[in-house]
């Protein structure tokens, strides 16, 4: 393998200088037009074998192209450049070169015989094909012989005359025999293409669609040329051009498949060739129709049936595409459609924005797709969830921009069946609906803010609380208690009959200080009690013990989050206290369960009911508490059946 790297680069180089020798032999001797253009295609064939033959070795194709291509060189180019040149300076050796040339197009054909039967993996499509090329070797033979020992074949030569004739050979039969093999075999070898098209998937049916374009257009512009070849000098621009596009769509297919999308470019060649037509008719037939009126030379006519085919041309040219599409590009015409379709539903409310990102992964054939948003205030990405991620993660990128500001960018591993660009067009297509997906989420990350920053405060507000009470259960409250005790002490010391003034002070001073032990005791009112710091279950026992009616409770055992065991208290408490005072009740029942990732706590009583959350009331109060944490809180009151408060707390697992 080592030993055939330098190889290929060999080949072109003596290509290369083959056809640099040919130009100059038949320089000025021949249309400028046809030198160059066959140089071209002796230089294109072997430079996309050489390529090939480097990079995949192992097939046949690219030393195919490099074999007949240099051929191509030497026999066709090099040998016409030496007879014209020996014709024109009496040369010798003009006869053979002559000679050469005119019968160089058989071995070229043959090669692309074979290239059609191999393409694009090196490997014929089956064993029944083998037969086909020994046909097409014999037919090379035999029309080779034919064609080169053929008195009719004096047109090729400067002289008139085929000097290499053999009038007692029987050419015309041999090519009466040869010719049929050689040419059906070349069909057989574009039927097998066809064939291995048909049956093909995934990437040989990628490659096979850049060979195919160019085999279909090279199918009508070879036997167009070889009808015309003595007629027009067309001919050899026509076969040219043909012969020029196959080895370049065959390197572009095995090198370089994934690099344009083959789909667009047919499907716009035959949409513009279908609306170049469709225009030319209606220029013409608006021609004649105004013709008869206005005169056929009438600039008002070709006015008029300009403007005819300039405003036809946009809804035709929507038409036709979307039909051949329809034919032809089926995976683009889908993908389009479908992000139609889901862009009517989300302007209809069946479907919201964020399923752009199901849409793309549908239409891509790529679960793993993910479509990230821009806030640009925060300078970040977030997906549809308002999670920040990473812009760039190795994966393919597609970025969403409104003018120079960016929206969001899709990431995709490159794996599905459509192309980038086809991919890109879906994705502008739907803008609009990641637009709105892009402030929507922008809104849902705005929200988790501001629950975030009530959670905070409440937690703060909770802790300040809870320092509250410290101090005043272990600092002001006991040295009033400290006071009221000493007091007593005093008026014992002094005797069994204290004067009375003194009593009466020292009784006021007592009373003074129960009293302010009770301010206390009502500033510190709604704190949490001490008993949840033996947690939630005990807390509302203790309060069911203080009710003046029948409280039964039901909580789990285990700890939740300060917060959570905080309003799921006050929670039983504002219940507890709406029951007694207001709702007449003569039960109350204080329940919580843990549901999934919830605390359901609910407070049941059997009271007059029609309770409402009122602005300034305790209800209100604890609606906001809940809501602070992420939960949500219920009121079921109907008057006469009683009133159930249902708050919903996340708890974590």
């Amino acid at each position: 393998m080592r030993g055939r790297r330098p190889l290929p680069a060999v080949l072109f180089g003596v290509t290369v200088v083959a056809e640099i020798a040919a130009i100059a032999l038949s320089w000025r001797l021949e249309p400028v037009y046809d030198t160059l253009l066959y140089a071209a295609i002796g230089v294109t064939t072997v430079g996309a074998g050489a390529l090939i033959a480097r990079r995949h070795p192992e097939n046949a194709i690219g030393w195919l192209f490099c074999g007949f291509g240099l051929l191509n060189a030497l026999a066709a180019d090099l040998a016409q450049g030496w007879g014209l040149r020996a014709a024109a300076e009496g040369w010798a050796g003009g006869p053979v070169g002559e000679g050469i040339s005119a019968v160089s197009w058989l071995p070229s054909g043959f090669g692309w015989t074979l290239t059609f039967l191999l393409f694009p993996t090196g490997q014929l499509p089956s064993r029944r094909w083998r037969p086909l090329p020994w046909i097409a070797a014999a037919g090379l033979v035999l029309s080779m012989v034919a064609w080169s020992l053929s008195p009719a074949r004096g047109r090729d030569f400067s002289s008139g005359h085929n000097p290499w004739a053999v009038e007692s050979l029987p050419t015309g039969a041999l090519l009466a025999i040869g010719m049929p093999l050689f040419l059906g075999a070349l069909i057989g070898a574009v039927v097998s293409l066809a064939v291995r098209f048909r049956r093909s998937t995934g990437l040989e049916r990628q490659q096979l669609k850049w060979f195919v374009l160019a085999a279909s257009v090279a199918g009508v512009a070879l036997p167009t040329a070889f009808l015309l070849w003595y007629v027009t000098p067309v001919a050899g621009v026509i076969a040219a051009l043909a012969l020029s596009g196959l080895p370049l769509a065959a390197g572009a297919a095995i090198l370089r498949y994934r690099l344009y999308d083959i789909d667009l470019f047919i499907s716009r060649t035959v949409a513009y060739a279908g609306l170049t037509v469709l225009l030319i008719s209606a220029y013409a037939v608006v021609t004649v129709a105004l013709g008869a009126f206005l005169g056929r030379g009438s600039a008002w006519t070709t006015a008029i049936a300009t403007l005819v085919c300039a405003v036809l041309f946009r809804p035709l040219r929507g038409r036709i595409q979307d039909a051949v599409d329809r034919r032809f590009n089926r995976a683009r015409y889908d993908a389009l459609q479908r992000m139609a379709g889901f862009l009517e539903d989300v302007r209809s409310g069946r479907r919201a924005p964020e399923d752009v990102e199901a849409v793309l992964r549908e239409i891509l054939g790529d679960p793993g797709l993910d479509l990230l948003v821009f806030l640009p205030e925060s300078r970040r990405y977030v997906d549809l969830a308002g999670t920040t991620r990473a812009d760039a993660d190795g994966r393919h990128r597609i970025a969403i921009e409104r003018g120079d500001q960016p929206i969001g960018v899709v990431l995709y591993d490159g794996t599905g069946g459509i192309g980038p660009d086809l991919l890109r067009r879906v994705v502008e297509d739907g803008g609009l609906a990641v637009e709105v997906a892009r402030l929507r989420a922008e809104l849902n990350v705005q929200l988790v803010e501001v629950k975030a920053s009530r959670a905070r405060i409440v937690a703060a507000g909770h802790a300040e609380r809870r320092r509250i009470e410290r101090d005043l259960h272990d600092g002001a409250q006991q040295r009033l208690v400290s006071i009221g005790l000493a007091l007593r002490h005093a008026q014992h010391q002094l005797g069994a009959a204290p004067p009375a003034d003194v009593r009466v002070t020292l009784d006021g001073a007592v009373a003074e200080a129960t009293v302010a032990i009770g301010e206390l005791r009502e500033l510190a009112r709604g704190l949490p009690p001490a008993q949840l710091d033996a947690g939630l279950a005990p807390a509302c026992q203790e309060l069911a013990r203080r009710a003046p009616l029948p409280v039964s409770v039901r909580m789990p055992d285990q700890r939740f989050d300060t917060g959570i065991e905080a309003a799921a208290y006050f929670i039983c408490c504002e219940g507890l206290t709406n029951a007694v005072k207001h709702a007449n009740a003569t039960r109350v029942d204080l329940i919580a369960d843990q549901d999934l990732e919830r605390l359901v706590v609910r407070v049941v009583d059997d009271g007059v009911g029609g309770a409402a959350a009122r602005r300034g009331t305790g209800l209100t109060g604890l609606a906001d508490r809940v809501a602070a944490l992420g939960g949500t809180f219920h009121i079921q009151s109907r008057p006469g059946t009683g009133t159930t408060l249902v708050a919903e707390l996340p708890c974590g697992s």
